[in-house]
């Protein structure tokens, strides 16, 4: 019963596969001898989408097209032999753009093109024709070492001996699974955790790393003989006890201010007695001493140019009123330039609850960035949630176009960045309010089509309609909103996907 507005813009081209990368890595050009001449095939539906991209896409690059609007609503149905069919190429045409739903057939179309004589190079566009602009310079190219990483995530249980071990372990395994390299058990200052051996043994089975993060003697020795290999921290109270745990320490100052002094006479002590070390000079939270803090990990560096170093960002994402993404793909960033190997978060306060998602994929963009000397952009859309990594929208004349052709029942839900439209056969709605558009579409004799299910499927659509305008973000009738990693796929309740009989014309 319901339409899509994929039958015009969203199902135009389908996924971009390695050949396209491989073919349009960077940008199309062109070459000095011949103007670039591109001919771009589409379906009825979606032509007045294709013209106004394409027509500002010539502009902006200075290339000669032509658009192929071939007899069918649909461009996802389009199969290689009825292509051929209908498909006409200008004999200028230095290369053809065809459909994405088409790229599983592009070996056949270009085996058959070339049997006509058309050296011409084929290839398949984005899965929304809005993404066209990508194969034109905005999309960055990620070299196969992207995800190489060098920064260990140590994820924190706060209050670890409160759990239950079940509890514990399931908490650990999930960290882990999200990308955290190491699980930091934080014990109670002043209440002893009798069973530390055990927990720390319970996780160390499953084969994840543990460090303990305790300044009771009694408890690191008890985690570190059942397989801790990290102790958080040690200074000049405790220094001298890390002689006899045979593990990894992280040393810290005894006040931050005093860091010149109490930290490193802890990391020459440490030296000295060849007992391995991290230094972290501690991350202050924004207000009591962020930017300064900031500067004693730089003069840390210049002290000890080849030390690790350990950063514990929860200090600023678990203590500042702030989405935790952007701050943690900060602190990420500035860790890779300063060749900071380990940071150290939690994600205890309502806003960080994803944080060692975060970091890990944050980990990933920024170690590529520094390592290729290319800036951040366009490599991790995971990253990005509350907004989208592109937001066009079709403009209101080619919305009034798309309604114009409409000759079914089905409804279109668009939105063009002002309001959102409600489209089918002589119905044509447009505002910001999901409830008025709904009272005024029951007041139109065409609304006789919608029962209970199809009305609460249109609130549905409306609702994410204004979620999307709301936030400047992309809409797709009858698929999820983009939120980054948190996004969550939707089943295609309505869509309808096989309409051949009604849309091959």
């Amino acid at each position: 019963m319901f339409g899509h507005i994929g039958a015009w813009v969203n199902r135009a081209y389908g996924s971009l596969g390695n050949e396209v990368r491989e073919f349009f890595d960077g940008s199309i050009t062109m070459t000095a001898k011949q103007r670039e001449s591109i001919h771009f095939v589409t379906g009825r539906l979606a032509e007045p989408a294709v013209r106004e991209i394409v027509q500002r896409l010539a502009q902006q690059h200075s290339f000669d097209y032509s658009i192929d609007v071939l007899p069918i609503t649909v461009a996802a149905l389009m199969t290689p032999k009825w292509l051929m069919r209908h498909m006409s190429v200008p004999s200028s045409t230095t290369r053809i753009l065809l459909p994405g739903y088409l790229a599983p057939h592009i070996e056949e179309i270009r085996h058959a093109l070339g049997q006509q004589g058309l050296s011409t190079l084929v290839d398949c566009g984005p899965k929304d024709v809005r993404d066209l602009p990508t194969m034109f310079g905005s999309r960055r190219y990620r070299s196969d070492d992207y995800g190489e990483t060098q920064i260990e995530i140590i994820a924190e249980i706060n209050y670890a001996p409160r759990l239950q071990r079940k509890t514990l372990i399931a908490e650990a395994q999930r960290l882990v699974q999200h990308g955290a390299d190491r699980i930091d058990l934080g014990c109670e200052p002043g209440i002893r955790w009798s069973d530390a051996a055990d927990a720390v043994r319970a996780i160390t089975d499953l084969g994840i790393a543990v460090s303990i993060d305790s300044f009771d003697p009694w408890e690191v020795q008890q985690a570190v003989s059942s397989g801790a290999t990290l102790v958080l921290s040690v200074n000049s109270e405790n220094r001298q006890r890390a002689l006899d745990w045979g593990v990894e320490v992280v040393a810290i100052p005894d006040d931050p201010s005093d860091y010149q002094n109490s930290m490193v006479e802890t990391a020459n002590f440490l030296l000295e007695h060849k007992v391995p070390f991290r230094l972290d000079p501690i991350l202050e939270p924004i207000g009591c001493g962020f930017a300064r803090s900031l500067g004693r990990y730089l003069h840390t560096r210049e002290m000890f140019p080849e030390a690790a170093m350990m950063m514990g960002i929860g200090n600023i994402t678990e203590l500042t009123d702030s989405d935790s993404a952007p701050i943690n793909t900060l602190l990420l960033g500035f860790s890779a330039e300063l060749q900071i190997h380990s940071v150290l978060t939690t994600q205890v306060i309502a806003w960080a609850q994803s944080s060692v998602q975060e970091c890990d994929l944050a980990r990933r963009l920024v170690e590529y960035a520094v390592r290729h000397q290319v800036p951040p952009k366009h490599l991790e859309e995971r990253l990005v949630m509350l907004r989208d990594t592109t937001c066009i929208h079709p403009s209101p004349s080619t919305l009034r176009a798309l309604a114009e052709q409409i000759k079914d029942n089905n409804y279109r839900v668009a939105i063009d960045g002002e309001k959102i439209h409600l489209m089918s056969a002589g119905v044509h709605l447009q505002g910001t309010d999901p409830f008025e558009m709904m009272q005024e579409l029951f007041k139109l004799p065409e609304s006789r089509n919608v029962d209970p299910s199809h009305a609460f499927y249109l609130g549905f659509e409306l609702s994410k309609a204004l979620t999307a305008l709301t936030l400047n973000k992309r809409y797709e009738q009858d698929e999820a909103l983009r939120w980054g990693l948190h996004t969550r796929p939707e089943q295609h309740h309505r869509l309808a996907r096989k309409r051949a009989k009604e849309d091959l014309g």
